[in-house]
């Protein structure tokens, strides 16, 4: 029955705040913070995880910088890492996301509308001109969320990183802030339609300051990063345990 109510969730609060934010497009309402795509984006988060049973909790939450905007690099195990982002994160928030998203109906009309940045990895060029546009949106106050996995994870273990959006943070020059979400995988793992209610954590590491690196930092700024977020990954099982 759970799962039943959240399709139904999803697809009644997909449509509705979807339809807001591309009407919002068309009719050129510029974005500003808590704005309407702000507004649709979170409030469809809060529901959806609401009519999933999924309570989110945030761990060392003073980590995040109030006042400015950065990149938060996150592992990526299930669609629920999305929604719980998305609904507590302060700011405007923004993610990266791949090429193909975009041909979800609806969905990826919403996200273009409201700001989200696609990145076509079979194109060099555009992806980097893509990550070039993404950090211009950040230094003007967006902050944007990148998963280096580039796809969910089939077991819940950390997938090999991609670069790219380390060179994204390096371009932009505000902080990194490593996080890992807890819990996800046991939702909804990748290719089910299965609702398992469990509670979700998101932990945050320290922040990395890029400043003064260049394109040449991106391979060490990546291994930073990811050990970072292991360092996470066991103290999220520790906390469970």
């Amino acid at each position: 029955m759970r799962s039943i109510w959240y399709l139904l969730n999803l697809t009644v609060w997909t449509i509705w705040y979807g339809s807001k934010a591309i009407l919002a497009g068309l009719f050129r309402v510029r974005q500003r913070p808590g704005g309407v795509y702000d507004e649709c984006g979170r409030r469809w988060a809060r529901k959806l995880l609401r009519a999933a049973g999924t309570p989110v909790q945030l761990v060392h939450a003073e980590r995040l910088p109030r006042d400015q905007p950065v990149v938060l690099v996150s592992n990526h195990q299930s669609f629920f890492d999305i929604l719980a982002l998305l609904a507590v994160m302060p700011g405007s928030i923004r993610f990266m996301a791949k090429k193909e998203m975009a041909s979800i109906p609806l969905l990826g009309q919403a996200m273009r509308a409201a700001g989200h940045i696609y990145i076509d990895r079979k194109n060099l060029g555009a992806a980097f001109e893509a990550y070039e546009s993404a950090a211009a949106a950040i230094r003007g106050g967006i902050t944007a969320v990148v998963f280096p996995e580039g796809t969910r994870s089939r077991t819940g273990e950390l997938l090999p990183f991609k670069k790219g959006p380390f060179v994204l943070a390096i371009a932009a020059q505000v902080p990194l802030i490593p996080i890992y979400c807890a819990g996800t995988f046991t939702i909804l793992p990748k290719a089910s339609l299965r609702i398992r209610p469990h509670p979700i954590t998101i932990l945050f590491g320290e922040p990395i300051d890029p400043v003064g690196l260049t394109y040449d930092s991106r391979e060490d700024l990546m291994r930073r990063t990811r050990a970072v977020i292991e360092q996470l990954r066991v103290d999220a099982i520790h906390q469970e345990g």
